[in-house]
């Protein structure tokens, strides 16, 4: 079983910088492993007017504000940056955050962002295939980079689509990123295992991650579902106006219950 690493998922919508800042800091001395946050422009849930702050800008100040936890996007949207810049910006993260980057993507689908920033929508499909042409340029502008990157970025892709977004996966990234209960988490890590057999790639290569619902945060319990599931990075995700952590402590002892560190 790969090493279980607890993720916290950072809405950064309803709140001021500050706590949000707080919250992440706080994470981190709990004793959580990642820090994540979102790319979108508005808040997903909640007054849907209220305060949101962009995910880049955001990633570099956590990226001075923590130590030791790993950051990240959950993820960024393929469509709102050209691949090249998006590289660069990465790169740029991962050298504040001096190696802790991870570099979560997806192919977009909130039609607020696109229509309210000035890009185009179009379909599930098209957004897929961008995200399939893109994921090698960004690779490829890593590699040029100058200084490099202080380490082989991890990359995550995010989303569950059996055809496309998870045969994208198994060739390109180091951790995929589900929903859902866990034995529907299960039918897609069976599904990403096939795709790696096609493929030709170790699916042991390929860390899970996957959600814990609200209603199971105060129940560690909740990760040996998950882990039967093949999930071992549990992911809680958390918005504003307050950010109530206790729960945290813990997960924490369960993770170092079953693998001490």
């Amino acid at each position: 079983m790969s090493r279980i690493r607890l993720a916290l998922h950072l809405h950064p919508q309803h709140a001021d910088y500050a706590d949000l800042r707080r919250a992440a800091v706080q994470a981190e001395e709990i004793g959580v492993d990642i820090v994540y946050n979102w790319d979108h422009f508005f808040p997903l849930y909640g007054d849907p007017d209220g305060k949101h702050f962009e995910c880049w800008t955001m990633l570099a100040s956590l990226a001075e504000a923590t130590q030791r936890v790993e950051i990240g996007p959950l993820v960024t949207c393929n469509s709102y940056r050209s691949p090249h810049y998006l590289a660069d910006m990465a790169r740029t993260v991962d050298h504040i955050s001096q190696g802790r980057l991870i570099l979560g993507l997806g192919s977009g689908w909130f039609r607020r962002d696109y229509e309210e920033f000035g890009y185009e929508f179009g379909t599930a499909g098209g957004r897929l295939r961008h995200l399939a042409a893109n994921l090698p340029l960004i690779k490829e502008r890593l590699a040029k980079g100058n200084p490099p990157p202080v380490r082989r970025i991890p990359f995550l892709i995010g989303g569950g689509g059996e055809k496309v977004t998870l045969r994208l996966t198994a060739e390109h990234a180091d951790i995929w990123h589900g929903f859902g209960k866990p034995e529907e988490l299960a039918h897609k890590n069976r599904v990403l295992d096939g795709w790696c057999a096609e493929l030709g790639r170790d699916p042991g290569e390929i860390e899970r991650s996957g959600g814990v619902p609200a209603a199971e945060f105060g129940n560690p319990g909740y990760g040996e579902a998950l882990l039967e599931a093949g999930i071992t990075q549990p992911t809680f995700g958390l918005g504003g106006p307050r950010f109530d952590l206790g729960f945290l402590g813990d997960w924490v002892a369960w993770r170092d219950e079953r693998h001490p560190r």
